[in-house]
């Protein structure tokens, strides 16, 4: 497994087209590959995410079976004049192998919190559909209800520090609610266009399943995976 960084120029006009659409984005994330790995659900899959950094960067993160050439997006969305390759990957494999159960981490998660309902004008007995969770407070319960099987719990916070108007028990925030809509082809009718609400989710957790957490980091977790959504990070406590 690989982690990579890539720094994108905000200045280059490809750079604006690809973050404005996820669309182009994991395509071009895609390319970094000749082989992608199978999406069947048993192993490893090719994850990303757009972060805006605290330093007024913007950031591309790729968690990978296998090691990318990006050399491509530094055409399109890098500094391809200057000598340094415009991206850095890490071996990702030792550091998941040193997860343990109750280890403390600070993470970031950016997904796509859903859930299944029935409009009241269905007739009785119609499936349900998928709709987005659009609240704070919901979103953050869709991530508490998935905690355990994904192998972490949010750490809740000290007792003199909880919000207990609003329900805020956790070590978690919710921000950059974003809904998106956009068509993958041009031949896709108005009705078929992909839409879904990403949101991020920064807070500290701390490991109760080392194989089901492992899992989540490489499997990703939540719906529109290829569209940037599912990938966890993770840094030191208190240090983002």
């Amino acid at each position: 497994m690989y982690l990579t960084r890539f720094r994108v120029n905000t200045g280059r006009t490809e750079a604006r087209r690809l973050l404005g659409s996820p669309h182009l984005m994991h395509g071009a994330v895609n390319m970094g590959f000749p082989d992608l790995p199978a999406r069947d659900g048993q192993g490893p899959r090719v994850l990303w995410r757009v972060d805006r950094t605290h330093q007024a960067e913007t950031v591309l993160f790729i968690v990978s079976p296998a090691r990318p050439d990006l050399s491509h997006l530094v055409e399109q969305a890098g500094w391809p004049t200057l000598e340094t390759p415009g991206w850095t990957t890490f071996a990702y494999a030792e550091f998941l192998d040193a997860l343990a159960a109750g280890d403390t981490w600070g993470f970031r998660l950016t997904a796509n919190p859903v859930h299944h309902i029935r409009l009241p004008q269905d007739a009785p007995g119609a499936r349900t559909k998928r709709a987005a969770h659009v609240t704070p407070h919901h979103q953050m319960q869709w991530l508490l209800q998935r905690q355990e099987k994904a192998g972490f719990e949010i750490v809740p916070k000290r007792a003199d520090r909880r919000l207990t108007e609003h329900g805020d028990a956790y070590e978690l925030i919710v921000r950059d609610q974003q809904p998106l809509q956009f068509r993958r082809t041009p031949t896709k009718q108005a009705g078929q266009d992909v839409r879904f609400t990403r949101v991020t989710f920064d807070g500290r957790l701390r490991i109760t399943d080392a194989a089901a957490f492992r899992r989540t980091l490489t499997h990703g977790l939540g719906k529109s995976k290829a569209y940037g959504c599912g990938l966890m990070t993770l840094a030191v406590a208190g240090a983002r």
